[in-house]
């Protein structure tokens, strides 16, 4: 028989709350935050469900890893440093104390890679499928958060990294490209399960971009949210969309992947806009945190998101990660 909630609480996630004082040791049910003078403390919450989020029998440290850092992706989409999370388990069963250890492990490392650390949470027992829940805090200077709302018309548009790898990877990781070399395979498994948070980029656009948010869902889902929120439209030039080499030859041996590659979700890639007077500033940004960025479209004034392809025609059937 496994451990009780407390007595698990006590070996393996105490040690993970180590060091941050408003942890409490997590002995108490709740924790205390102190952002600290001239900030402001930015929070957020992602769930991901087995089935839907993530694949049955993922190696739990990689899913934890996931887990903590599609939480710090929203964190970098608002220019803030990482703080403190809180952890919430629903699983179908009692877990087994070797899935724990695992899944901890995970924490913990990207815990050290990331400097946050755990403040407390809740694990019940649920008769669906596993569900994992993490509320994310981060600290950004007093009024200067980076927000979806504040794009304008005239402004550039641009996405950090990849796109297209988190969507390809998914097929990856369940053996669905086969054509693919081994190698491109194993690079777009691993986007998939190990997204990287734009953490340095963010924090490096507070008081350079306009409007961000982090593409969880795909460019054709992300970018009409930014365009809702800020009353602008936009025009988005497919072929200027960063792909990896990995993601090319996948398209090159299957040419239907290309929609996956310019639509998929699960990059977690930065989405952000920026005056045209701030080109040399976000290249600058860019350069300084080793992130590469690319211009793939505009603001305009208007309603609605346009995607041209490479002949410059409009196209109208690519949609983003739907989540109802």
């Amino acid at each position: 028989m496994g451990l009780g909630e407390f007595d698990r609480i006590a070996r393996f996630f105490r040690p993970l709350a180590q060091g941050l004082a408003g942890a409490l040791d997590l002995a108490d049910d709740a924790a205390l935050l102190d952002p600290g003078p001239g900030r402001d403390l930015v929070v957020t919450t992602d769930a991901m469900v087995e089935s839907v989020h993530y694949l049955p029998g993922e190696d739990p440290a990689r899913l934890a890893r996931k887990l903590l850092r599609v939480n710090l992706s929203d964190l970098a989409a608002k220019g803030a440093t990482p703080l403190a999370y809180t952890l919430t388990t629903a699983l179908p069963s009692q877990p087994d104390d070797s899935w724990i250890a695992r899944f901890v492990e995970g924490l913990a490392a990207d815990q050290a890679e990331y400097g946050i650390g755990l403040l407390g949470g809740d694990s019940v027992k649920t008769p669906g499928p596993a569900m994992l829940s993490v509320t994310a805090f981060g600290t950004v200077p007093k009024g200067a958060m980076l927000r979806r709302a504040a794009a304008k018309a005239g402004d550039d548009l641009y996405a950090s990294g990849t796109l297209g790898d988190g969507a390809l990877g998914l097929r990856a990781a369940r053996g669905d490209l086969q054509a693919l070399a081994a190698d491109a395979v194993e690079a777009l498994a691993l986007r998939y399960h190990l997204p990287q948070p734009r953490l340095a980029l963010g924090a490096a656009l507070v008081g350079i971009a306009h409007a961000a948010m982090d593409l969880s869902d795909g460019l054709p889902g992300d970018l009409p949210h930014i365009c809702a929120a800020s009353g602008v439209a936009a025009e988005v030039e497919l072929a200027r969309l960063p792909l990896s080499d990995a993601a090319r030859a996948a398209v090159a041996a299957d040419p239907a992947l290309q929609a996956v590659a310019w639509a998929g979700g699960d990059d977690y890639e930065l989405l952000f806009t920026a005056p045209v007077e701030a080109r040399s500033a976000v290249e600058a940004a860019a350069s300084a945190t080793g992130t590469p960025v690319g211009r793939i479209g505009r603001i305009a004034a208007g309603q609605g998101v346009r995607l041209l392809d490479p002949q410059g025609r409009p196209v109208e059937s690519l949609a983003g990660w739907q989540h109802f």
